[in-house]
């Protein structure tokens, strides 16, 4: 089997997946695994809240069996990291989770993390998370902007919004690095690193190199 990393966006924004794909384009190279992204035809138009989180594990589960043939590794590409468990138990093959990736890469480039979240209801979600990777201490801060991911086709706006959330994580909060807590805010990751001068770490990336990490250790 050729190498493959399917990274499954578990919401049915075709945007989203797209900017999420353009994003990864650095990460292909030749000789390298394929890199495919896919849209979760079944999901909610964004994951905004715990039960859209719970309500698209079953049918990202069932689109994990299906591809497994296929793929050497999965992405989640949700800051919730919707049905990671329950995905990890589907297949035999590495499943990784953007909001565990993206805090991972965060602590190796600082020691306060604040994260840029979509909207107010998903901070208390965020936190349980936090707290159950046992990270919540060098969080410096979780804001959001907002803004729901059906809105975030204003790419002007987005930026505007986020730069200011990252000015107050950086300067009330005392963040040293910001993770950018949607998968939907891939296109800004670049500006918003120059414009704030800190290191800004794309989740999907994150996981994404983690994936091929992981497939290049193994040997595959």
């Amino acid at each position: 089997m050729a190498e493959r990393v399917l990274v499954i966006n578990p919401n049915s924004n075709e945007q989203v997946t797209a900017g999420m794909s353009a994003a990864l384009e650095g990460f292909r190279f030749t000789g390298g695994p394929a890199i495919d992204c896919a849209t979760l035809r079944e999901g909610p138009p964004g994951i905004e809240t715990q039960l859209l989180a719970d309500g698209v594990i079953g049918p990202l589960c069932h689109l994990i069996r299906e591809e497994e043939e296929f793929t050497s590794a999965f992405v989640i590409a949700c800051f919730s990291d919707p049905g990671l468990h329950s995905a990890r138990e589907t297949t035999r093959r590495p499943v990784l989770g953007i909001a565990q990736a993206g805090l991972t890469a965060a602590m190796n480039l600082g020691q306060r993390v604040g994260v840029i979240s979509i909207l107010a209801n998903s901070l208390a979600r965020h936190a349980r998370y936090f707290r159950a990777m046992g990270v919540e201490s060098v969080i410096a801060g979780d804001l959001p902007i907002g803004m729901g991911v059906s809105a975030l086709a204003d790419e002007q706006k987005v930026f505007t919004r986020m730069s200011e959330v990252g000015e107050r994580l950086r300067d009330e909060h005392g963040a040293d690095v910001l993770v950018m807590g949607c998968a939907g805010f891939s296109s800004q990751r670049a500006a918003l690193e120059e414009s704030l001068g800190l290191p800004v770490v794309d989740p999907t990336q994150a996981a994404v190199g983690m994936a091929l990490t992981i497939l290049r250790s193994r040997g595959r």
